[in-house]
């Protein structure tokens, strides 16, 4: 290898390093927060727990009348009913084709909501806290620190409810249909700052850096992936396998922080760009995991989209038939015909029949050969997991990928498609629980195998998994602070000589006879010394 290009590879080791080096201690420790404390959500089984159960005798509209008072026509893509708007039953109701928030309608009186205002804000809030619970109300807000998630866009703005509560809860309220969207617990909100919020680099976000908050996260990621294997190809050039250098080392530098940044860097560098180019991976640069698959038929599955009918049970039916503590009531159409998911606050959702109340079950026959028809390609196989899998599995609810729910038992159906798709379905409730195909599986290692060692086999030994992550975050850790430290000392250098360091390396600064040398300047003649005694290493 050259002389020139190895001096090249040195230099941009070692100037990006200054910079980039920061980043990466600042990655590192934010990971380790984050490894316990994600960023705030409300998880389902969050909101259904909080949501106050509906009451069987309170006389509610049955959806045709609801929907046909509130000037609702059409079929729908969901339809909901809770107590989720300042306490009261609404009808939460999506039309087929539209996006971003559902329409809440009065289940008493079928009126629409007007945008939530303070009142039914802090109604909501209450509900959400429960009795005795204090609410103090903050004002509207399009977006702040914690609710950066693209999914509250149909909610904004958002109303912000500060609880007295013993963990200083700060609630989200939709603007639209007054449910709870977003909680942040204080504890959760003060270790944000330290994780999440700086890991994602949110203080770039929600100001003139917005546009290219993205772009700047790619290149940053894409610059210290080649800066740690530039640093690691160095690492190796530099370590003497055979033989020792003059002073007894295999390591060229004579100090110990040049030394220990070595040395970490080759057991610690490979780690260090594989969770940089993973974090990369997490960000679809590019939409590079878009493979352009097809959509599921899922009118094969489903049937037409639910459209409320005359024969349709009163919600008082339904919920005497399933019994007390039932939070919401969701219609769904499977198999061509209308079910009614009745959830409690926790568990799997009880199927009724939407006509007569009566206990549901699903045909499983039928079900399968309906979902081996989403794509118009032939099934490769199909196979009943019980357990979670690599592609199939669930993480803890603070976690970014956790908190929605995986089913169990589920269908898994591979199809013999250009993109190689597999489907999973609930057989319970005849929902798609899941959908992949050669792209997200991609990804699915790139990025969560790679950055969050999703390895099932590694994630049920807990907490081996936690030790194995704290040693790795650790030695990162040290390796970038250590060139960060590295990295600004010799810019101080260059700066205080005035560039003429090259000029002055290796010998003392000349003093008029009689003069004693300065604390200032013996510093100086220090760091001369050690940049001469680096350029000895280098020619050795």
């Amino acid at each position: 290898m050259g002389t020139s290009f190895k001096r090249l590879l040195f230099l941009g080791h070692r100037w990006l390093g200054i910079v980039l080096c920061a980043f990466f201690a600042m990655w590192f420790v934010s990971g380790v927060v984050m490894m316990y404390v994600g960023y705030p959500k409300l998880t389902e089984a969050e909101r259904l727990g909080h949501l106050p159960p509906l009451q069987a005798g309170a006389p509610l509209l049955a959806p045709q009348q609801a929907m046909a008072i509130a000037g609702i026509k059409g079929p729908l893509k969901e339809l909901r009913l809770a107590a989720a708007s300042g306490g009261n039953a609404v009808y939460l109701a999506q039309p087929a084709g539209s996006k971003g928030a559902a329409i809440a309608v009065d289940a008493r009186s079928g009126a629409r909501l007007a945008p939530t205002g303070e009142a039914r804000a802090m109604a909501s809030a209450a509900a959400f806290a429960g009795p005795g619970v204090g609410a103090r109300y903050l004002g509207p807000v399009d977006e702040d620190a914690f609710t950066h998630s693209r999914g509250l866009d149909g909610h904004r703005p958002l109303h912000q409810v500060q609880l007295s509560d013993p963990e200083r809860t700060l609630l989200y309220v939709s603007g639209r249909t007054g449910e709870v969207v977003r909680d942040a617990p204080r504890t959760e909100r003060l270790w944000n700052y330290a994780g999440a919020w700086l890991h994602w680099l949110y203080p770039l976000r929600g100001n003139a850096f917005d546009p290219y908050w993205g772009d700047i996260v790619n290149w940053l990621a894409i610059a210290g992936t080649a800066m740690v294997l530039v640093g690691m190809a160095v690492g190796l050039l530099r370590w003497r396998f055979r033989a020792p250098y003059r002073s007894g080392s295999r390591s060229p530098y004579p100090g110990a922080l040049m030394r220990w940044h070595h040395i970490g860097g080759l057991l610690f560098g490979a780690v260090t760009a594989t969770w940089i180019f993973s974090g990369l991976m997490s960000m679809n640069p590019w939409r590079i995991f878009d493979g352009g698959a097809p959509p599921l038929r899922m009118q094969a599955l489903e049937g037409a989209a639910p459209l409320p009918s005359a024969l349709d049970a009163a919600p008082a039916a339904l919920l005497a038939a399933a019994g007390p503590d039932i939070r919401e009531l969701k219609w769904t159409r499977v198999l061509g015909g209308t079910l009614v998911l009745a959830q409690p606050a926790a568990g799997k959702p009880l199927m009724l029949d939407s006509q007569t109340g009566r206990p549901a079950a699903l045909d499983g026959g039928a079900l399968l050969g309906a979902a081996r028809t989403l794509l118009p390609h032939a099934v490769a196989s199909v196979e009943r997991l019980d357990a979670y899998d690599l592609y199939y599995y669930s993480r803890d609810a603070h976690s970014m990928t956790g908190g929605a729910g995986k089913p169990l038992p589920v269908w898994r159906i591979a199809y013999a498609d250009p993109h190689q798709s597999w489907v999973y379905v609930d057989p319970h409730t005849g929902a798609l629980a899941g959908r992949s195909d050669s792209h997200k599986r991609t990804s699915r290692w790139l990025f969560a195998m790679l950055h969050s060692w999703d390895w099932l086999p590694l994630l049920e030994r807990r907490p081996l998994w936690d030790l194995v992550l704290l040693a790795l975050s650790l030695g990162g850790a040290v390796l970038s602070v250590s060139g960060m430290v590295i990295g600004w000392r010799r810019l101080g250098r260059k700066l205080g000589t005035g560039g003429n360091g090259r000029a002055q390396a290796g010998r003392g600064q000349q003093l008029p006879s009689g003069a004693a040398p300065t604390k200032k300047m013996a510093l100086k003649n220090h760091g001369e010394r050690a940049v001469a005694q680096e350029r000895t290493a280098n020619r050795e």
